[in-house]
């Protein structure tokens, strides 16, 4: 088994230390994405209980797939923080961290003695982001929290799904997925203050507010209307045709036209230019009231075509279209390659691994993916010599169990 390099790719973050000790998964990503850009991140698992992530998902010869990502350009370290030996060891990394990641339940880290108290004595200049179901406080502060709760009570679900059918569910940690980003974007923020007042602060993120925050006006719509969004399947109440169809080779498709002059000359492309002329095709609205009528002529239109014929019709007219892909046609698509948005990562394991890529692209200081997801507990020596511990003394934390 390969080391990764002592130290980070160098990128914009190079120079922040960050721990990460959540897990399942809001936390661990938030600490990911800051790792593919510079940051130097030191993953801290329990000496018996690795994060279950490891284990979720396909598996090849009893390696868990999805680690390599979530795990990437992190070093690995055990220890049990419920314990003294491994509280003190914890401390003694907070005192040159710049960043905690967490999500136990409020009061978790208080009970082991690592609250925000003990913390920021350790390191005035800490930042300590808590990620939890529903936040620091409130009534639902103690109650256990996953994504598909924050997906089921952001209103994310009752939007989603056919008119006669029941709210859906998203078959992937998505409310998960917008904590990360949303944690990465407040950490930063924290960062910025501190550089203004020389002292850290905690980040509270309860991960029902994200999903509730990319959902729109709803609320507003609802104050002084009130309006509740209905689900409507693939169509939108804002504009027609906007929906999925199917081509003639069995494939599928999406369309939308958010822009008036696309509405106008997807009409034109379809054979329907008669419609155009009607008073009510001259808003998003008016066209969303005659959706049966406008997918009609649109799905049969596209129905008499194969997937590529559409595509380059659509293209051609300067219409917006895309296919709807699977990922085998994502590491086909000429885009994604030339983006290099799936990227192949060298890996002790498999030889090479390939996964998303960083999440964008800076001109003078790009992100990097140096190392794959390492297996638990492979740094922890390393980062105890580190601190100072001799041989004798990480024996002796062996012994009582704390890494």
């Amino acid at each position: 088994m390969t080391t990764p390099q002592s130290s980070p790719p160098q990128g914009p973050l190079t120079g922040l230390r960050v721990l990460d000790l959540a897990t399942l998964f809001a936390g661990p990503l938030c600490a990911t994405m800051l790792g593919d850009f510079g940051a130097e991140v030191v993953k801290v698992e329990h000496p018996r209980r690795p994060d279950p992530s490891r284990g979720h998902g396909p598996s090849k010869d009893g390696v868990g797939l999805w680690w390599k990502t979530l795990g990437r350009n992190k070093k690995n370290l055990t220890l049990d923080l419920s314990s003294p030996g491994g509280r003190d060891v914890l401390l003694r990394l907070v005192a040159d961290a710049d960043v905690v990641i967490e999500n136990f339940r409020p009061g978790t880290l208080e009970k082991w003695g690592l609250g925000w108290d003990e913390l920021s004595a350790a390191n005035p200049r800490l930042v300590l982001a808590r990620i939890t179901g529903f936040g620091q406080f409130g009534p639902y502060a103690h109650r256990p929290g996953f994504g598909t709760l924050a997906e089921a009570m952001s209103g994310f679900a009752a939007i989603t799904g056919q008119p006669d059918g029941p709210p859906t569910l998203p078959p992937f940690g998505l409310a998960d997925s917008i904590a990360a980003l949303a944690t990465s974007y407040a950490v930063m923020a924290a960062l910025r203050g501190r550089d203004t007042t020389g002292r850290g602060q905690v980040v509270d993120m309860a991960i029902i507010e994200p999903m509730l925050a990319i959902l729109g006006p709803q609320a507003t719509w609802y104050d002084q209307l009130g309006y509740v969004q209905p689900r409507t399947g693939n169509r939108s109440t804002n504009n027609a045709p906007r929906n999925t169809y199917r081509t003639a080779d069995g494939k599928w498709v999406a369309v939308s036209t958010s822009a008036q002059s696309i509405a106008e000359r997807v009409m034109h492309l379809v054979g329907r230019p008669e419609f155009i002329a009607e008073e009510w095709f001259a808003t998003g609205s008016g066209r969303a009231g005659h959706a049966d009528e406008l997918d009609e002529a649109v799905g049969s239109w596209i129905a008499a075509h194969t997937r590529d014929e559409v595509v380059t019709a659509f293209e051609k007219a300067e219409a917006a279209i895309a296919p709807i892909y699977d990922i085998r046609d994502v590491l086909r698509d000429e885009q994604y390659r030339a983006l290099d948005s799936v990227t192949e990562v060298p890996d002790p394991d498999f030889g090479t691994v390939k996964m998303q890529n960083v999440l964008f692209r800076l001109s003078e200081t790009p992100g990097a993916i140096a190392w794959t997801g390492r297996p638990h507990g492979a740094d922890t020596d390393e980062i105890l010599h580190g601190l100072g511990l001799s041989e004798a003394d990480i024996a002796s934390l062996r012994e009582a169990g704390a890494v």
